[in-house]
């Protein structure tokens, strides 16, 4: 096909509010270098790092001055932001496989640094390290483009792979199990619904902590019990064996007191607040595993695919915008008003 030599992009030019997204027609379309390769963005779903980015508040909380990118230090402006992107590929780098030349992929965001286990330590993401999909074309590692067989929409497909292998992850770093009690937050959230359908395929046991109102969500998803916010602050019956938590702030403590002894506490988000007061009492008594989590590896994003192509687990899509809209789309993330996940569409 022919690819033109300017795209339509969003740039972010400067951490801070919307002001700093600067909607351009003029953008050069990038060329893939060596092991790198070119897509066609069909779709690119809108998640909390695209925010917490904008903001620049990966260095610290919300309101203070040491604003920086994913990895923390310097950020480089103007940076392309989206990290869920679903497209084809229509050119590649030097030392990539030719098979994947037309074919639809789901991308990998994780930006891998070393090799082994560790490499995840250290790892970067596409929209904060690189330029992502909020445009018409973008490069990639060839590593992280994944060839998907599915009759799903490309908008639809593009709601997985930043929540999902997220809770994938989280599942994982937890040791989850058949036959184990879960307590989930946040699960009408993108990380939070996927949690709630990773930990159903491995036929666990699944309570939920909703905003209200959004019950019948998390019921149709597989979940076995479903609590409120202000019903949670009061639950205390130590049945679970593991708590994922993608809401942070000051309840993470009070969800200890449910966790059974030798339970397991993971945590992958701080929506409401980067800092809790925790009694360590809890935790040493009880002998407690507390574990951070961030994204995953290569094999839990294959994993995925695979679960996606096998129609293990299903999309949420919400609704799509335009690229032109992106600014109208962060705004309604922001809100929290919607179940399940946005989606941009170039």
């Amino acid at each position: 096909m022919a690819i033109p030599e300017t795209m339509k992009t969003y740039l972010l030019t400067g951490f801070g509010g919307f002001e700093n997204l600067s909607y351009r027609e003029d953008i050069a379309v990038p060329f893939p270098e060596s092991n790198e390769v070119l897509i066609k963005v069909e779709a690119c779903g809108v998640n909390n790092t695209d925010i917490w980015t904008r903001l620049g508040s990966y260095g610290g909380s919300f309101d203070d001055s040491n604003q920086s990118g994913w990895r923390g230090g310097a950020f480089h402006f103007p940076r392309i932001q989206g990290a869920d992107i679903v497209g084809c590929v229509v050119a590649m780098g030097d030392n990539v496989n030719g098979e994947l030349l037309g074919k639809r992929v789901i991308v990998n965001p994780t930006l891998y640094e070393g090799e082994g286990d560790s490499a995840l330590f250290n790892a970067g993401i596409i929209g904060s390290e690189c330029d992502g999909g909020f445009a018409e074309y973008v490069t990639v590692p060839a590593t992280t483009a994944l060839p998907i067989n599915s009759p799903l929409s490309s908008a639809e497909l593009s709601t997985f792979m930043v929540s999902y292998l997220t809770a994938e992850h989280m599942l994982n770093r937890s040791a989850l199990k058949a036959g184990d009690h879960i307590l989930i937050t946040g699960a009408s959230g993108g990380v939070g619904s996927a949690l709630l359908q990773l930990a159903k395929r491995r036929d666990t046991q699944v309570s939920c902590v909703i905003g209200k109102g959004k019950e019948n969500f998390a019921l149709n998803l597989g979940a076995d019990t479903v609590y409120t916010r202000d019903e949670i602050a009061d639950l205390n019956d130590e049945s679970v064996d593991v708590i994922a938590d993608v809401v942070g702030g000051q309840q993470a403590s009070a969800l200890l007191d449910n966790l059974v002894f030798g339970g397991r506490f993971v945590i992958a988000g701080a929506i409401s607040g980067p800092e809790a007061k925790i009694d360590w009492r809890k935790v040493y008594l009880k002998h407690l595993t507390i574990l951070g989590s961030t994204m995953g590896t290569p094999q839990e994003a294959q994993d995925l695919t695979n679960y996606i192509e096998a129609e293990e687990i299903k999309p949420l899509l919400h609704a799509t915008y335009a690229l032109k809209e992106l600014v109208k789309a962060q705004q309604a993330f922001m809100e929290k008003r919607f179940l399940g996940k946005l989606a941009i569409i170039p």
